[in-house]
């Protein structure tokens, strides 16, 4: 799964690069997320692997998460905050994680991923529903009664709704997915 490199070494690794309110954030968002895998049938050592690395670039300076994952679009290039997923992807990837799904999901749980990814989709509930965010709990309480897709849905519609709402424009990815979760059935 990561080669020879340890959830307890990347645990320090990540503890290493971030505030204490951020820590304590990753640390429910991976507690969270091994439930919501485990009561949705999935790995949830895994889960909580992705849930320790998400935002593990989330308190990197601007420079460093543009030299880590160079903006795609006008969206990244106007909001470079939001490239805090795939420079975490980036830091995993450089510290042994191999495991695709896992690397998917810490990307993807800024601007969604794919609903073929399931871990994606509890890392993505679990990170906009801990219990210290105090919103969302009812997303939280779908997926942990086992309606994942149900849940997912929901979040990303919210969020896609929230932006627009705001005036914000919406990331590409973000819109493919909600476009293909009004597909899924």
């Amino acid at each position: 799964m990561n080669g020879t490199v340890s959830t307890a070494e990347l645990k320090e690794k990540v503890k290493a690069l971030v505030r204490p309110e951020r820590w304590a954030h990753i640390e429910r968002v991976a507690a969270l997320a091994r439930e919501i895998a485990e009561r949705n049938g999935l790995d949830g050592e895994r889960a909580y692997l992705a849930g320790i690395l998400h935002d593990a670039a989330r308190d990197l300076g601007e420079e460093e998460l543009l030299r880590l994952a160079p903006p795609e679009n006008e969206v990244e290039r106007a909001h470079p905050l939001s490239l805090h997923g795939r420079a975490a992807r980036v830091l995993a990837q450089a510290w042994g994680v191999e495991d695709q799904e896992v690397l998917e999901a810490v990307e993807g749980h800024v601007y969604g991923v794919d609903p073929r990814n399931p871990l994606g989709m509890a890392l993505y509930i679990a990170d906009i529903s801990e219990p210290g965010r105090g919103v969302n709990g009812e997303i939280r309480d779908l997926a942990l009664s086992g309606r994942l897709l149900e849940a997912y849905r929901l979040a990303v519609g919210n969020k896609v709704a929230y932006l627009k709402a705001k005036g914000i424009p919406l990331h590409p990815r973000t819109l493919a997915v909600y476009h293909r979760l009004q597909d899924a059935p």
